[in-house]
């Protein structure tokens, strides 16, 4: 859990941005302040990993804040203004949002943090399904299936959950990370192989079918298996 603050002096973009912090699980929000001397007191009382910070704002403006602080949490500037943009990156932030600012464009940002958290060293990617998004580690998907429009996610507890997303997508996201495309419809996750054929893998006591126009990955998958590498 990123233990998160939003600091910004205008209501309705403060209110905008606990929405969007709502959505995301890894996400808590821990506390709000109008102005930097809130959130002075706020950093000197708890742990904060994360600060959604502003920089127009009165008596001392988000710059000049993040550079006061000896020990700075990892910050997304929130602004109207393009201005201060290259400052902000000079002090190393994680990003940079215009205002007003979308779900999208926050996703992006907060993924970007997430992926690199020394506390999310694991792989996983995160998914969009039942109107949340959810973070699902690699570890735990036994294989994905393509279903028209949809994605069906199947996993080691047997559950499974749909997505919006095309499997060329998945396929790039995956590329190195233990997963191979066997059929046009199909991604496995090889750790769960136990057994395979010419034309059929048991994948955790699924039956996946073998493609032909992927037979090229499939013959190297089973290359691999036989000199000991993969099972």
């Amino acid at each position: 859990m990123i233990n998160c603050i939003i600091v910004d002096d205008e209501p309705l973009a403060a209110s905008l941005l606990e929405n969007h912090i709502s959505k995301i699980d890894d996400l808590k929000l821990t506390g709000k302040a109008e102005n930097a001397m809130q959130a002075y007191k706020i950093l000197q009382n708890q742990s904060v990993d994360l600060m959604f910070l502003d920089i127009q704002m009165p008596h001392l403006n988000g710059i000049d804040f993040l550079k006061s602080l000896p020990q700075k949490p990892k910050t997304i500037f929130t602004t109207a203004y393009r201005d201060f943009a290259i400052e902000g990156f000079e002090l190393e932030a994680v990003d940079y949002l215009l205002k007003p600012i979308t779900f999208e464009r926050f996703f992006k940002a907060v993924e970007r943090l997430l992926r690199n958290t020394v506390d999310h060293r694991e792989d996983f990617i995160l998914i969009k399904t039942e109107g949340m998004h959810r973070k699902l580690f690699l570890s735990e998907i036994v294989y994905f299936e393509s279903q028209g429009n949809d994605i069906k996610i199947v996993l080691t507890n047997q559950e499974s959950c749909i997505s919006k997303s095309k499997i060329t997508d998945l396929e790039k996201t995956l590329s190195g990370k233990g997963f191979v495309r066997v059929h046009r419809s199909f991604i496995v996750n090889i750790a769960f192989v136990t057994a395979f054929t010419n034309n059929e893998l048991i994948v955790n006591k699924y039956q996946i079918p073998v493609g032909r126009s992927y037979k090229q990955e499939f013959d190297a998958f089973t290359a691999a298996v036989s000199k000991n590498k993969l099972l």
